[in-house]
Order: structure tokens, then C-alpha cells, then sequence
């Protein structure tokens, strides 16, 4: 193995049985062993092959499933894999999983001694690290408290001041400071620039894209357990983005296909007039679900009258995930008259240069006479649109338009 390499993965493959029932006695694990088919195969990891530098701070992400949290464990050596082998040029310290290691029932600074053992630690390496450890994980006041009273933020704090201070050549973390607040996450991003400085390597598997773009060299993209992508994290991280887009696409129109069939299969009588569906498309006429911060919205009313109906009012709503109303603006009150409508037809909703932040949004569409009082048609937030935004500071439900000026004090 090539000495400027700390891990080399080649052709690496990983099946996992799951049982299609719980066996919970010696008797029907006998009957389940001899079933054909009482279990079936899931392929974790597909012929997985690639090389990491020392000092590399490298990404690995994907969907749930894709295969991140195995790979690390077949990295630490927690599972072996089928075929292909690992090779390791150096120490691992792994932080793989909230609470691994602990003993809940001892205190804080027992589970230091404890956890930095397992790591390799001697008592007196222990001893002499022990006040950093617990100064950056900032828990002095708790530390002589049982660590099953931490909330699950304490435990990550303890548990990755020991794996960092374990001063291993290779550290692999999954997920875990996604639990941790922001200013510990920002301590925890300045070890890892010193771990690199050190020539030392650094894996972190993270659904966070801005935090692998940000400060990983490199990054792969995990698959149903193959790689699709493996290079710049900036490219791989929009290469990830691009598919959580396209697959949210697939799922939001199937969902949407759902409805209106159950939707069909509800309705009792025809109506008057009626509200067949809403479309969401770009400025372009596109239809889509998901657009970015900035991109113009149009909601696309479908409507059907079986008779003429005078001055119809149509009204929107958009609200939050979780039902927080946003806007609930309708034609008469936007002062945008409609004369009638009779047949088949639709109306747009625009709303240019959206300035949502990242979320799913609920939109409801309804159908009034002028008087507003009893609706032809009312589709109760029954149709989602989602939005991407890359603005950093995504406090609140939208940007405003804002600007800032100092006030000069005299002395």
C-alpha cells in the first residue's frame, strides 16, 4: 500500500439478510432455518472501490439506505465485508453511533476512563488528557452526574471530546453532530482543520451538504449502494441536490395521483362549478413541484362549470408544514374581476420570484359565488409545492427585502 494513502477500499461488497417475521424463540429459529424463504437479501454495498489520502478531509453522502453507515463500520471493522478487502494505513477512532461505548448507569467521567480504553488509551494517557476532554465538551458541572441523565446533545459532546482527544490518524464520523447545537458544531469543524494540518484524516458521513462543500477536500456519492460520483465536494454536493429534486418530483406526482383518484372515488354528486386540480409550473409553463428561492411560482386553478356563473371569486391560501398560514389572497379582494366562466378553463396564481425559504408549503384553492359566503368548490391545503434556498441566514418563514443603516453618535 502506497505510504501517502490512509485507506484503501477495493471492490467492497456487503449483503444483509432481514427475516420476513420476528423470531423470538430456539423453536421457530429452527422453523425459520428451514424455511426457502424466510428472509430476503438486501445488497448494502455494491462493489465499492476508491482510495483516500492522509490528511484528506473527505465527505461520504447519500440517501437513507444508500449505504453510508455501513461502509464506515466496514471501515472501523465492525463488520467484515462479503467480498473485496480494506486496507488501513494507520489508527481509527470511530464515532459512529449516539451513546456506543457508554455505560448509562455510570457517571460522566467514568465513561471518559471507559470509552477512551476501548479507544486504546492507557489510564495515564487518560489522566493527563482528561481535563481537556471535559473542557471542550464543556460538561464540568455535569460530569460526576450518570450519563443517563444527558440529553442526547450532552452525550454527543462527551462522546466526540474523547474520540477527538483519542489522537488516532484516522477519524470517521456518522452523522452524530447533527445533535449538537451550532457554536459546538463550529468547535468541532475547527478540530477537524487541525486534524488536517496534523497530515491526519478525517471521513464524515453527513446529510448536511453545506457542511461537506464547506470544508471537505473531496466526496462521494452513495447510490443503492454503489458510487455514483466521487471528486470535488462542491460538484458531488449539487450532484446529491439534483437528485433529492428529481426524486421528490416523482414522489410529490404520485401522491398528487393519489389524491385525485381518492378524490374521485369521494364525490357524491356533480357540481355546479368545480375545482378539478391545481398544476404548479415555472415561468416557463413547465410543470414541477420543487423550485428554488427566486424562481417564479405559478399556480394553475383548473376549473369546470356546467353553468354560466356571474363574477366567481377564486381564493388561494399557502400555508407551512406545520399549517402556519402564510397568505390567503382571492381575486376580489386582489381587485382582479372575473366577469364569469362557464366550461372548462383555468386561472393562474403568481407569485414571482418566490422568496420562501427551504420547506414544503400547503396550498389550498377554492371557488366562491361574489359573496363569499358558501364555496362552489374548496380544496383544503390539498396540494404541496416545495422550496430549495441556499440563502445561510434561514430564520423565519421568507426573506423580506431589508437593508440596515447606523446612526452616527456624537461624542
Amino acid at each position: 500500500m502506497e505510504k501517502d494513502l490512509a485507506i484503501k477500499v477495493e471492490n467492497v461488497s456487503k449483503t444483509f439478510r432481514i427475516p420476513h417475521e420476528k423470531v423470538t424463540t430456539l423453536k421457530g429459529a429452527f422453523v425459520s432455518a428451514l424455511k426457502s424463504h424466510g428472509y430476503e437479501e438486501f445488497k448494502a454495498l455494491d462493489d465499492v472501490s476508491f482510495e483516500l489520502k492522509k490528511g484528506e478531509f473527505f465527505g461520504i453522502i447519500g440517501r437513507n439506505g444508500s449505504g453510508k453507515s455501513t461502509l464506515l463500520k466496514i471501515l472501523a471493522g465492525i463488520y467484515q465485508p462479503d467480498k473485496g478487502r480494506v486496507r488501513v494505513n494507520g489508527l481509527i477512532s470511530p464515532f459512529l453511533e449516539l451513546g456506543i461505548g457508554f455505560n448509562d448507569e455510570l457517571s460522566g467521567r467514568d465513561n471518559v476512563f471507559l470509552n477512551a480504553a476501548v479507544l486504546g488509551l492507557t489510564h495515564k494517557q487518560i489522566d493527563e488528557k482528561f481535563d481537556e476532554i471535559v473542557d471542550f465538551s464543556e460538561l464540568r458541572r455535569f460530569i460526576d452526574q450518570k450519563v443517563k441523565n444527558y440529553s442526547s446533545g450532552m452525550q454527543v459532546r462527551l462522546a466526540f471530546s474523547v474520540a477527538i482527544h483519542a489522537n488516532r490518524d484516522i477519524l470517521l464520523m456518522d452523522e452524530v453532530l447533527a445533535v449538537g447545537d451550532s457554536n459546538f458544531q463550529s468547535k468541532c469543524m475547527e478540530e477537524f482543520n487541525k486534524y488536517k494540518e496534523q497530515g491526519k484524516t478525517v471521513i464524515l458521513v453527513t446529510h448536511d451538504i453545506a457542511t461537506v462543500q464547506r470544508y471537505c477536500d473531496r466526496a462521494m456519492l452513495l447510490r443503492n449502494g454503489r458510487i455514483e460520483m466521487i471528486g470535488d465536494s462542491e460538484k458531488v454536493g449539487n450532484e446529491y441536490i439534483c437528485q433529492n429534486v428529481f426524486d421528490e418530483e416523482e414522489r410529490m406526482e404520485k401522491e398528487s395521483e393519489k389524491k385525485e383518484k381518492k378524490k374521485g372515488l369521494k364525490e357524491k354528486r356533480d357540481k355546479i362549478a368545480k375545482i378539478e386540480k391545481v398544476e404548479f409550473r415555472n415561468k416557463d409553463g413547465e410543470v414541477k413541484n420543487i423550485f428554488q428561492s427566486g424562481e417564479d411560482i405559478v399556480a394553475r386553478i383548473h376549473f369546470a362549470a356546467t353553468e354560466k356563473i356571474e363574477k366567481p371569486v377564486f381564493g388561494v391560501a399557502v400555508h407551512t408544514q406545520d399549517d402556519i398560514h402564510i397568505c390567503g389572497p382571492n381575486t376580489r379582494t386582489s381587485k382582479f374581476p372575473v366577469d364569469f366562466i362557464e366550461g372548462s378553463g383555468f386561472i393562474d396564481f403568481m407569485m414571482p420570484q418566490n422568496q420562501f425559504f427551504t420547506g414544503t408549503y400547503k396550498f389550498t384553492a377554492a371557488l366562491y359565488g361574489w359573496e363569499c359566503i358558501t364555496p362552489y368548490d374548496y380544496h383544503d391545503r390539498a396540494y404541496n409545492f416545495k422550496v430549495i434556498s441556499s440563502d445561510e441566514n434561514q430564520n423565519g418563514l421568507m426573506r423580506i427585502e431589508s437593508t440596515w443603516k447606523k446612526q452616527a453618535t456624537n461624542n
